[in-house]
């Protein structure tokens, strides 16, 4: 099965808990769901960088 970073983040969204989500998709580790969240803080940082320089 395949668990998107856009799935994640919808679901931390939507208020579920690490350790729902955790629970619901045991294939996922508390490390993925961290590195999840860090992805999308670097494309936010880059998205604000690049709109900055135009």
């Amino acid at each position: 099965m395949r668990i998107t970073v856009y799935d994640v983040l919808g679901w931390l969204a939507a208020g579920m808990s690490h350790t729902e989500i955790l629970d619901d998709f045991p294939e996922l580790t508390e490390e993925d769901i961290r590195a999840c969240l860090a992805f999308a803080a670097d494309r936010e940082r880059r998205i604000i960088a690049v709109v900055g320089d135009i």
